[in-house]
C-alpha cells in the first residue's frame, strides 16, 4: 500500500507572509519539514504542494519533490487532493497531510497516524491528539480540544473546553488536536466534495465536516507535542530550540 506524504505550502499569510521560505538556522522552514518527513518509516512518496513559484523552486533547489497546484484551492486539504490527483494512487492508498508550519514535529508521528489505516481497511481517516500538559491550553481557542469514544473515534472537536466538568473534584484529562491527518485517497476525494457543515463554519474546523456528514475519524494519542510557527516570534523560538538554547 502506498503512503504519500504531501506538505501543502502557500506563500500568502496574514500574519507571516512568505513563512515557508523564512530562514530557520540556515534553511528555509519548508526544508526542515520535508527532511523530517523523509526520516519516517512508512512514506513511499513525499512532495510539497504549492501554488507559488518561489516555494516550488526552493524545494527543487534542496532536492525535494514539488507539485504546482492551482491558486484557487480554498484549503490545504483541497491543495493536497489536487496534488495527488496526478499521482498513480488507488483509492485504498494513504495520503498524509503534514503541516508546513511545524518544523519540529517528530518523524515517528507519521507512522503513528498511518498505522490505523494500515491495520483496518474500513477506517477512512485518522489524526493525532496530544494530552494537554499546559493548563493555559485548556481554555485557549487556538488549542483545539477533542473528545472521543471508547474505540478512539472522535466525537467532537472544539475550540471551547470539552468535556465540561459540572461537578467539582472529578478527575479529567483534556486532549488537543495535533494537525497531522491521514486519509484514504478515495475518501480524500470524497471529503473535498462534501458541503461545508454548520459546525465546521462556526468553529472554523475543517475536520468537523467529516463528523457532520457521518464519517468516522480515528484519533491516535501521540506522546509528542509540536510548535506551530505563525509569527516571527514563534520562528525565533523554534530556532532557539533547534540550537539547544531553549
Amino acid at each position: 500500500m502506498n503512503v504519500a506524504c504531501i506538505i501543502p505550502s502557500r506563500y500568502e499569510s496574514s500574519r507571516f507572509p512568505g513563512k515557508p521560505l523564512a530562514d530557520l538556522c540556515g534553511k528555509p522552514m519548508i526544508q526542515h519539514v520535508y527532511e523530517r518527513v523523509l526520516r519516517a518509516n512508512t512514506p513511499s512518496y513525499t512532495a510539497v504542494a504549492t501554488d507559488h513559484d518561489e516555494i516550488f523552486m526552493a524545494v527543487l533547489k534542496f532536492g525535494g519533490q514539488a507539485i504546482m497546484t492551482s491558486q484557487d484551492c480554498k484549503s490545504g486539504t483541497d491543495r493536497i487532493a489536487e496534488a495527488v490527483a496526478g499521482l498513480n494512487l488507488n483509492n485504498n492508498d494513504i495520503v498524509v497531510n503534514i503541516q508546513g508550519d511545524q518544523p519540529l514535529f517528530e518523524p515517528s508521528q507519521i507512522d503513528e497516524v498511518v498505522q490505523p489505516l494500515l491495520d483496518d481497511p474500513a477506517i477512512p481517516m485518522s489524526t493525532l491528539i496530544y494530552k494537554i500538559r499546559r493548563d493555559e491550553e485548556i481554555t485557549h481557542p487556538n488549542a483545539v480540544k477533542v473528545v472521543f469514544d471508547k474505540d478512539h473515534f472522535a466525537v467532537y472537536f472544539s475550540r471551547a473546553t470539552i468535556p465540561y466538568v459540572r461537578d467539582p473534584g472529578q478527575k479529567v484529562s483534556y486532549y488537543k488536536h495535533h494537525g497531522i491527518y491521514a486519509y484514504r485517497k478515495g475518501f480524500l476525494d470524497l471529503f473535498t466534495r462534501l458541503s461545508e457543515g454548520t459546525l465546521e463554519r462556526l468553529e472554523a474546523l475543517e475536520q468537523l465536516r467529516a463528523i457532520e456528514h457521518g464519517y468516522k475519524i480515528k484519533v491516535v494519542e501521540t506522546p509528542y507535542d509540536s510548535v506551530e510557527v505563525d509569527t516571527c516570534e514563534e520562528l525565533a523560538r523554534v530556532a532557539r530550540i533547534i540550537e539547544g538554547r531553549e
